[in-house]
Order: C-alpha cells, then sequence, then structure tokens
C-alpha cells in the first residue's frame, strides 16, 4: 500500500512547499503528492487554488504573476510565523528533491481555466520538467479534469494515471471513463467509499488510492478491501502501513 504525502507532509507543514515535501521525505515518505498549475510566464508552479489568497502574502489569480514574483511571496505565514518566507516553488523545485531525496511524485493537473491553449502548454511544460527525474523515481498523474488526463496520456503514455473522482462524479460508468482516459487508477474520495467499489476496481485491474486519510485505522481497513494506496496530510502517522 502507498502512503502518499498529501501536497507534503501538510499537517504539520504549510501545504505544497519545499518544507512539507522535506518534512515528508523526513519522515520516511517515498510518494509525495502536489498540484500543478501555470503562472503567467508559463512556469508550472505548486500550487491548489487558483487564487493566492488562501496560503500567500499575495491576492488574486495566479495567472497574474511570475514565477519570479511567486518566489518571492511569502506561503508559510499563514500556516505558523515559523515558516515565513516559504516561497510558492515550481515543479522544477520538486524534480531537484526528490531526485535528491529518492522521491517519487503524483502529480495533479490542476483544471486550468485559460482555456485550451494554456492547457495544452500545462501539458508540455509538465511532459519536459518530468524528464529531469531520475529513472528510478516513480510517477503518476493524477486530474478531476479527465479530457485534461485523456490529453496528456496521449501525449506521454509512458506515465500511469490516476482519474480523481469526488464521491459525487464517481458513477456506474466508470469503467468506461478509466477506459477512454487509459487511467491506470482511479484516485476516490473517502467519503462514501465502500468495499464493494473498491473491489469492483481492483477486479477489473484499476489500483484504487483514496484522499484525504488521516486515520490509521481507516487507512488499514482500506488497505483490507484491496486499496491499493491512500493520500494523507500526516504520513508519519501511516507509513508503517506500507509494509
Amino acid at each position: 500500500m502507498r502512503i502518499f504525502a498529501h501536497r507534503g507532509a501538510s499537517g504539520t507543514r504549510p501545504e505544497n512547499t519545499l518544507t512539507a515535501f522535506t518534512a515528508a521525505a523526513d519522515a520516511g515518505a517515498t510518494w509525495v503528492e502536489t498540484d500543478v498549475d501555470l503562472a503567467a510566464c508559463g512556469t508550472p508552479v505548486l500550487l491548489h487554488d487558483t487564487d493566492l489568497d488562501r496560503t500567500s502574502n499575495l491576492t488574486g489569480s495566479l495567472y497574474t504573476y511570475t514565477a519570479a514574483q511567486l518566489a518571492t511571496a511569502d506561503a508559510g505565514s499563514w500556516f505558523c510565523p515559523d515558516y515565513a518566507g516559504e516561497p510558492v516553488p515550481t515543479l522544477d523545485h520538486l524534480v531537484t528533491l526528490a531526485n535528491e531525496r529518492g522521491l517519487s511524485l503524483n502529480i495533479e493537473l490542476k483544471s486550468n481555466e485559460q482555456g485550451a491553449e494554456r492547457s495544452h502548454l500545462l501539458i508540455d511544460r509538465v511532459i519536459a520538467e518530468l524528464a529531469h527525474l531520475d529513472p528510478a523515481r516513480q510517477v503518476i498523474v493524477s486530474s478531476f479534469n479527465h479530457l485534461l488526463l485523456a490529453e496528456f496520456k496521449r501525449r506521454a503514455p509512458q506515465y500511469a494515471v490516476g482519474a480523481l473522482f469526488v464521491a459525487e462524479t464517481f458513477q456506474p460508468d466508470w469503467l468506461s471513463v478509466l477506459e477512454l482516459i487509459d487511467a491506470q487508477a482511479a484516485h476516490l474520495e473517502d467519503r462514501g467509499l465502500t468495499c464493494a467499489s473498491v473491489r469492483a476496481l481492483r477486479q477489473a485491474g484499476y489500483g484504487v488510492n483514496v484522499w484525504t486519510v488521516n486515520s490509521a485505522a481507516r487507512a488499514n481497513e482500506l488497505k483490507n478491501w484491496g486499496a491499493t494506496g491512500v493520500f494523507t496530510d500526516y504520513p508519519e502517522r501511516l507509513l508503517h502501513l506500507e509494509s
């Protein structure tokens, strides 16, 4: 069972910062998950929200800031004053850290809101950055935007992809969706998830990675159901389940 550090060790560090990813590695995590979208200059950066208000000292849309401007932002103080001055990192920064610390990556492509041209650019820039990963590192690319994910898989078939679902969008047509994407896994919301769904997916040959699970008891239950991974804000709590 894989334990994915969700946005890094985001329960104890500011999410999607190098501090969070380093803390996950220090705890023993071998997989980290992050969100990727494009800055104004076309650089892939690590940010969950389209706007910067919740997790930085900047305001407004990500799409109005360059990577250079984001490098001088404070993306840590909102979480704790001890992390003041943490910048918004680029995907390149995370790839470098992954190579240094032996991390494998789950890259969630955000559903870019600027149209098809920028969405295609997001795919191309992510593929270009992932090419710098050491061959020993593993990659899963995921997205709630299944059109975007299918296009990524078409352009980069060498990477495994996982289709993200909230509880309401995981419907009886899941097999058709996964086959049309050429996905290798379904990434399912924990809320309302049943053993029958997990086992049906596993019997069809798909991985099942569940988000977001912070209870060791729940993670162990999911493991017993056949889930192949969980995303957690507290990797240090669950890493023993990988064995």
